[in-house]
């Protein structure tokens, strides 16, 4: 076994008074979390806490401090799908639900879909926490997952180009095309998609909702319903780019029929292997681009008949283009597509004290 990397979690300042509560001295800590590879390869973590430096007021006046609230972040993006991005390897996030919202504020915080936390995991090379522009709590982003495994391998988290991602819906897994000593394509196994309404979930007399019709603001619809550890709705129309989805995504979100909420897939079939899709994301809204809405929509487009499943589906988004492939003999779904680190910084989190 051999020591693999010293990450600092955090550090305080203890304030300590005399009797009539004068500071007498202090005593600032850090913490570190010390990672250990084992011979198995997998990351063994210790926790250790010591003393930096200890002064007396009466030398260094020193006074009372406010908590740091400093946060480092990098911002990143799959195909226009934008989240902020936390190391928490190295960074602590006390309120994710409230930063989330702060941060993806596109005036007045950092711009974005939402707040993606790296963590590391038990079970697997590092862990992916994510939380939607409105602070709710995602269980999986296909797009997001493409940038974990590019921030983790870029920053020398991990050191393999096959890597292991904990999510709220299971363990993915993740092969990296390296370029220049970077993550440049990420290949994600996204896992089996799910077809029973009830475990997507959603409200039907059928078990499984394929092509079933659905009435939205008094107009009738087709939707094929999938989950991909996320529950999502595909909707066939003509022409996406004449859809006013302001107007009618929230009614799909918020509809009835959907326990959980729904994402919703606006598809257009462009020929046998490609399709045009436009997104409604639940707790976000309209999107760029949604890697578990891109895989769900090529299940539905298989299973109705739409596109020859014998090959890999392009899925045209307003970002770019994802490479899906539904592989029926294993049952698993396979996405491809570039993940891009667009800036790094740090953001002043003070509100949260008030």
């Amino acid at each position: 076994m051999q020591a693999y990397k010293i990450h600092k979690c955090e550090n305080s300042l203890l304030i300590y008074r005399n009797s009539t509560g004068k500071i007498h001295f202090s005593i600032t800590i850090i913490q570190y979390t010390i990672l250990l590879k084992a011979t198995n390869g997998k990351n063994l973590r210790i926790f250790s806490m010591g003393v930096l430096c200890s002064n007396r007021k009466n030398k260094y006046n020193i006074q009372e401090q406010e908590e740091v609230t400093i946060m480092k972040f990098t911002k990143m993006q799959g195909i226009g799908n934008d989240y902020v991005y936390v190391n928490c390897f190295e960074e602590t996030v006390k309120d994710p639900a409230a930063v989330a919202k702060f941060v993806s504020d596109r005036h007045f915080g950092i711009g974005s879909d939402g707040l993606i936390l790296i963590r590391p995991s038990e079970i697997a090379d590092c862990e992916m926490d994510m939380y939607n522009l409105d602070g709710s709590q995602g269980a999986m982003c296909g797009n997001g997952i493409r940038c974990v495994a590019k921030y983790v391998y870029d920053h020398g988290i991990v050191d393999k180009t096959s890597l292991s991602i904990a999510t709220r819906s299971g363990i993915k897994y993740v092969d990296l095309t390296i370029r220049d000593g970077k993550a440049s394509m990420v290949k994600v196994n996204m896992g089996s998609p799910i077809l029973i309404a009830k475990e997507i979930p959603v409200v039907a007399e059928t078990e499984q909702v394929i092509d079933a019709p659905i009435t939205v603001e008094g107009k009738e619809y087709h939707m094929t319903a999938v989950s991909m550890g996320n529950p999502h709705a595909i909707i066939y129309v003509d022409d996406v780019d004449s859809l006013d989805l302001e107007e009618i995504g929230p009614s799909f979100e918020n509809h009835v029929c959907f326990p959980d909420r729904v994402n919703t897939e606006f598809v257009q079939v462009i020929d046998h292997h490609t399709v045009k899709m436009r997104v409604w994301e639940r707790g976000s809204g309209e999107t760029l681009a949604c890697g578990t809405g891109a895989c769900a929509a090529t299940v539905a487009s298989i299973l109705n008949d739409k596109v020859d499943g014998s090959k890999p589906v392009t899925v045209q988004l307003l970002g770019g283009d994802l490479d899906i492939s539904w592989e029926r003999d294993e049952n698993l779904v396979y996405m491809t597509g570039p993940a891009t680190t667009v800036f790094d910084g740090e953001i002043d989190l003070g509100f949260l004290r008030r």
